[in-house]
């Protein structure tokens, strides 16, 4: 048994098809084919079952897919001690980061980053926190910046900043004249969402006092797009909630309908999330270093109220 026969096995069972777990893994078919089927002659098991259409994984193979992770992971922890005890910090590191982070976010800090450690090679993919979650787990990223807490057992949170729900109204709105806004005065009936997916769409709904209710939209809107959000509420369809960063995009004449919230503002919490083996945790701790730094001077906001993603 060998750590590429295992290597094998876990592109395998994630592609269920032999020809493009080969391509993946930059080998041909019949060497992948071959290298499989020795492992299941060793163990006296089938691994796969190839009679279906796409490939599926046998009962004793689920378990045994399970611990090829664990196995796989836990060897390449051995250049990780390596690279980490020689204080390198480079190499190839996978990054998520959720489409409602990622327009502001990153121009603050990739330049940054990249200048002080150009031996890292980012990659870097805009995902849902659904994709990011599973990505990890499947080890196809390293680490992601998603809204948190996930509270979920295999995956580490990180805080990198609280980013306050700031509102777009208009003054011919019923919200248009108040100065502030409190989270009572939110009707979630006339806030213009996101598309379904988007968990700043379901931490808008938390905060509104009828979200426990049925969201009723007179037009469905599918559009992950802040810029599409605003520019309907220029046309009097509704009012919308911006993330702050969002916000210090808008020009001056669109800066004049933002409303803040009464102290403490409700917000959101984004974190650096990864896997508890920690692999290339030195990289890790030096996005935290870079985004934290940058974000400290763009975000002022002390006190803010934490607002779950999830729309429980």
């Amino acid at each position: 048994m060998t750590i590429t026969q295992l290597q094998y096995v876990l592109a395998v069972a994630e592609h269920q098809n032999f020809t493009l777990a080969a391509a993946k893994s930059f080998v041909t078919q019949p060497t992948l084919s071959m290298q499989v089927q020795k492992l299941e002659d060793e163990l006296d098991v089938l691994i796969f079952d190839r009679g279906k259409k796409p490939i599926s994984v046998t009962e004793v193979g689920k378990k045994i897919v399970a611990q090829a992770k664990n196995i796989v992971n836990e060897a390449n922890r051995i250049k990780d001690i390596v690279d980490q005890e020689k204080g390198f910090i480079g190499g190839d590191f996978a990054l998520g980061i959720i489409p409602t982070v990622m327009p502001t976010l990153l121009p603050m800090f990739l330049k940054t980053f990249i200048k002080k450690y150009p031996k890292v090679n980012l990659i870097i993919k805009e995902q849902s926190t659904e994709s990011l979650i599973r990505n990890i787990l499947d080890g196809h990223l390293d680490a992601a910046i998603a809204a948190t807490p996930l509270e979920i057992e295999f995956i580490k949170e990180r805080p990198l900043y609280y980013e306050p729900f700031v509102g777009y109204v208009l003054n011919d709105h019923r919200l248009g004249k108040l100065k502030n806004l409190k989270t009572e005065n939110l009707d979630i009936s006339d806030i213009l969402l996101l598309q379904d997916g988007h968990c700043f769409r379901d931490g808008v709904i938390n905060i509104c006092s009828t979200s426990k209710n049925e969201v009723q939209e007179s037009f469905q809107l599918q559009s992950g797009s802040f810029e599409t959000l605003v520019n309907l509420a220029d046309e009097g369809m509704g009012m919308t909630l911006l993330p702050y960063l969002n916000t210090l995009q808008l020009d001056s004449a669109k800066k004049k309908n933002l409303k803040y919230f009464d102290d403490p503002p409700p917000a959101r919490e984004v974190s650096l999330i990864y896997h508890k083996s920690e692999l290339k945790i030195q990289i890790t701790n030096a996005l935290q270093d870079i985004i934290s730094g940058v974000v400290r001077g763009a975000i002022t906001f002390q006190d803010v109220k934490i607002i779950s993603p999830l729309n429980k």
